[in-house]
C-alpha cells in the first residue's frame, strides 16, 4: 500500500508529537474529558476553515470569515429573541446574511477582479460595522433552546462527546468527499493549480470560484450556529481573532497558500493541533501570550515547508 505524502502526513505527526509531550507534561491531558473539551473548543474555527480552505485552494484568501460569522451569529440570535421567527428561520436568514457575505466576495474577486486580500479586507470591516450596528453592541440573551442544542453533549462510554464537534467531524468528511469524488470538488483544484489552462480547456472558472466563495459564507454561517450553540448568546464581539485561527488551520493542515494542493482533513488536524497546542499549554500553567508566540513560529514554519516544497518540485 502506498502511503500518503509526507506533506500530508506532517499535520499528522505534528499532532501526534503534541500529544505525545504534553501527555507527559499533565496527567489531565489525555482524559476523554479533556480530550472531548479540545474539539468541543475548535468547533467553531473547525467549521470557518473548511470555507477557508476552499478559498485557499483557489488560490485566494479570506480576511472577513470571522467578523461575517459574528454577523450570522447576531442576525439570527435578534430575528429569533427580539422578531420572533421560529428558531428554523431565523438560522436560515443567518446563513442566508453570511452566504450573501459570501458572494459580494465572490461577485468582485470574479468581475471586478479585484484581490481576494483586499476585497475580504474591506468587506470584513463591513461586516464588523454592521454587527456593531444592529446589536448596539449588545449581546443577545435568551436565545432558543433550539439555537443552543448543539452546545449539548451524550455520553460515549463515561466521555460527554458534543453535538456540535460531531457535526464538525461530519461537515469534513462531506467536504473530503465532495472535493474527491466529483467533478465539481475536482474544479476547485484544477482553478487553483492553473486557472488559464482550466479556462481553456472549457471549465468556467469564474463560476467555480464564485460557488466556492458562496459555500465558504454557507460553512461560516454554520459557524455561527455552533457559536451561539457553545456560549449560549449571539455576540458582537465574537469573530475578531477567528479569521487568523482559520487561516493557521489550514496552513498547518498542509494546504498550500499558493493554491491548487491540500486535503480538506489535513485542516482538521491543523485546527486540533492548535487546540491541542493551546489546551496543554493551558495546563502546563503558560501564559497565554506565549501560546499566541509558539502559534505564530508554527505558521511561518509551515509556510517556509510549503514555499521550500514547491521550489523543490520545479
Amino acid at each position: 500500500m502506498k502511503l500518503p505524502p509526507i506533506g500530508q502526513l506532517g499535520p499528522f505527526i505534528a499532532l501526534v508529537i503534541a500529544c505525545a509531550f504534553f501527555a507527559t507534561q499533565s496527567d489531565r491531558f489525555l482524559t476523554g474529558a479533556n480530550l472531548s473539551l479540545i474539539l468541543q473548543q475548535v468547533m467553531v474555527v473547525g467549521v470557518i476553515a473548511i470555507g477557508q480552505t476552499l478559498i485557499v485552494l483557489t488560490a485566494g484568501i479570506d480576511l472577513s470569515c470571522g467578523m461575517v460569522m459574528a454577523l450570522g451569529s447576531i442576525v439570527m440570535t435578534k430575528l429569533a429573541v427580539e422578531m420572533g421567527l421560529p428558531a428554523p428561520l431565523a438560522i436560515l436568514c443567518g446563513v442566508g446574511v453570511t452566504a450573501l457575505f459570501g458572494l459580494v466576495n465572490g461577485l468582485l474577486v470574479t468581475r471586478v477582479k479585484l484581490p481576494p486580500f483586499i476585497v475580504t479586507l474591506g468587506t470584513l470591516n463591513i461586516a464588523f460595522a454592521i454587527t456593531q450596528l444592529y446589536s448596539n453592541a449588545q449581546t443577545v440573551t435568551d436565545v432558543p433552546p433550539l439555537m443552543t442544542w448543539l452546545g449539548n453533549t451524550f455520553s460515549i462510554g463515561g466521555t460527554e462527546v458534543g453535538f456540535g464537534a460531531v457535526l464538525m467531524v461530519l461537515l469534513y468528511l462531506g467536504t473530503w468527499f465532495w472535493l474527491r469524488e466529483t467533478a465539481a470538488g475536482r474544479h476547485v483544484y484544477m482553478v487553483g493549480n492553473n486557472p488559464e489552462a482550466t479556462r481553456l480547456v472549457g471549465i468556467p472558472t469564474d463560476r467555480v470560484l464564485l460557488g466556492v466563495y458562496v459555500l465558504a459564507g454557507v460553512f461560516y454561517g454554520l459557524a455561527s450556529l455552533l457559536s451561539v450553540a457553545r456560549t449560549g448568546v449571539g455576540d458582537p464581539n465574537a469573530g475578531q481573532t477567528e479569521n487568523l485561527d482559520a487561516i493557521t488551520a489550514v496552513v498547518l493542515g498542509g494546504t498550500s497558500l499558493f493554491g491548487g494542493r491540500g486535503v480538506i482533513l489535513g485542516t482538521l488536524i491543523g485546527a486540533i493541533v492548535v487546540g491541542v497546542l493551546r489546551n496543554g499549554l493551558t495546563l502546563m500553567g503558560v501564559a497565554s501570550v506565549y501560546q499566541v508566540l509558539i502559534t505564530g513560529i508554527l505558521v511561518i514554519a509551515a509556510v517556509a515547508v510549503d514555499q521550500l516544497s514547491r521550489k523543490g518540485a520545479r
